[in-house]
């Protein structure tokens, strides 16, 4: 029998041959200036080999062939695009000179989209175990971290940012997952025991959503904005909290704007897992002698963990991307490379800021699906 066409597959076929047809990288004098495209058949001196293999791997792809086949496929082409970047930015970059910066191009990023698409398709055909998905999860965080660290992206423009600001980099980092921990911390630590108090109290139901609403509707910038008045003058004129942190800029008013916007999540979810439980099963529990404080503890939240724990990945991941805005009100993370980047119009250093809070979003929330799924079996 003739494998069919896959109609997923040409589609990923159709954005990886643009990526290949697409430059791979600029090559630019300094920094700054925008540069010249290069494709991947020029530059590289074995470009043209390799640009022909990853089109025949990408029509094979078009193909209803195995998932297990497709990964095999899709695992190296992605492993290649980004030793390709890294091999070609040590072949155009003289060796006497510190300013030529060579950053991936619309190629690359068709590359590597097509390729994780084809990969992604290819897993979900698979429906692998769920500690079978925990190990793939591991093995492609210690399959990036390898590459990073094996220097073959050391040539490229944002791994030479980091190079010149690696203390401040991982300064940064701290502060970006602080932010985005602590404010889950707090939400969860003020959201759980709301959301049960309504769950208790059907008439503060409406009142309380309905000011969490309106609190997730304000944009993040005007809450910014509202903020750095009302701290500065907090902690100007009430004794003492200046010394406890309260700011009108800085990390202070950072944290509080996005422990403002995880708590509707928290509260709502919890209300969904407590109220989703079978009310058979609450009176049953009653019936057994349990005191309503043991009901909730014992038989409503673990029932209702998997919502929860459903909370917990909206939130983390939306805290994740959103303390990049940190940056504009000096509250440290990722975002102050984003901005730095903008300001001195050095898409390298924005860059260095972008792709590891998408990275870190994107482990947060494939981590946290695998529990949530968890918790739906033992539940």
């Amino acid at each position: 029998m003739r494998p069919r066409l896959d109609r997923p597959g040409l589609l990923f076929a159709a954005i990886g041959l643009a990526g290949l047809i697409l430059p791979l990288v600029q090559f630019k004098p300094n920094r700054i200036v925008l540069g010249e495209g290069i494709a991947l058949h020029a530059a590289l001196p074995w470009g043209a080999a390799l640009t022909a293999a990853l089109a025949a791997l990408l029509v094979l792809g078009c193909l209803r062939w195995p998932a297990a086949l497709r990964t095999a496929l899709a695992v190296p082409a992605l492993a290649a695009a980004m030793l390709a970047l890294g091999a070609a930015a040590h072949h155009l970059t003289p060796a006497d000179n510190t300013l030529a910066r060579v950053a991936p191009a619309s190629g690359f990023w068709l590359l590597i989209l097509a390729f994780a698409l084809m990969l992604a398709d290819a897993l979900s055909r698979l429906r692998p175990a769920l500690w079978l998905r925990w190990c793939l999860l591991a093995a492609a965080v210690a399959a990036l971290a390898a590459i990073l660290g094996s220097g073959a992206l050391d040539g490229v423009s944002v791994m030479r940012e980091y190079a010149a600001r690696q203390d401040a980099f991982l300064r940064e980092a701290r502060a970006h997952l602080m932010l985005a921990f602590g404010s889950l911390g707090l939400a969860l630590l003020v959201g759980l025991p709301l959301g049960v108090a309504i769950y208790q109290a059907r008439r503060l139901r409406g009142p309380v959503l309905s000011v969490l609403n309106i609190l997730q509707t304000i944009p993040s910038l005007a809450l910014f904005g509202v903020m750095i008045p009302i701290f500065g003058w907090i902690a100007a004129n009430v004794p003492g909290a200046a010394q406890a942190g309260v700011a009108g800029i800085g990390v202070f008013p950072a944290l509080v704007a996005l422990f403002l916007y995880s708590l509707l999540p928290v509260v709502s979810n919890t209300l969904t897992g407590l109220t989703g439980v079978n009310p058979a099963t609450r009176e049953a529990a009653i019936g057994l002698g349990l005191t309503r404080g043991q009901v909730l503890a014992q038989v409503l939240i673990p029932l209702a963990l998997p919502v929860l724990l459903a909370a917990v990945r909206i939130v983390l991941v939306h805290n994740i991307g959103l303390a990049v805005i940190a940056g504009l009100i000096g509250g440290g993370g990722f975002g102050t490379f984003v901005f730095q980047g903008l300001n001195q119009t050095a898409m390298d250093l924005v860059l260095l800021g972008a792709l590891p809070t998408i990275a870190l979003a994107l482990t947060a929330g494939i981590a946290l699906d695998l529990l949530v799924q968890s918790s739906r079996r033992t539940a």
